[in-house]
């Protein structure tokens, strides 16, 4: 995606699967091959995976406010006020 991939919008380097087509592959973006998964976005399934990332985009992607209180030990909670 040569102007980058705006949060939501699916990788169009991913196979049916899921699987990364660029994985092992020189012209994978630096961005993907730095990435290190960490429990804070994997959780303990792929449900809970995908309910953490989009957390985590509509918190980042300026889609507004997100309560994020929900996500045991995340250093997304928002601090107490």
């Amino acid at each position: 995606m040569p102007d980058g991939k705006p949060a939501g919008v699916r990788c169009v380097q991913l196979d049916p699967a899921n699987r990364c087509l660029l994985f092992g592959r020189p012209e994978r973006p630096a961005v993907c091959s730095s990435l290190r998964a960490e429990p804070m976005m994997c959780g303990s399934s792929r449900g809970e995976a995908l309910q953490l990332l989009a957390a985590m985009e509509l918190a980042t992607g300026g889609g507004g406010e997100v309560d994020q209180s929900w996500v045991p030990g995340s250093a997304l909670r928002a601090a107490p006020e």
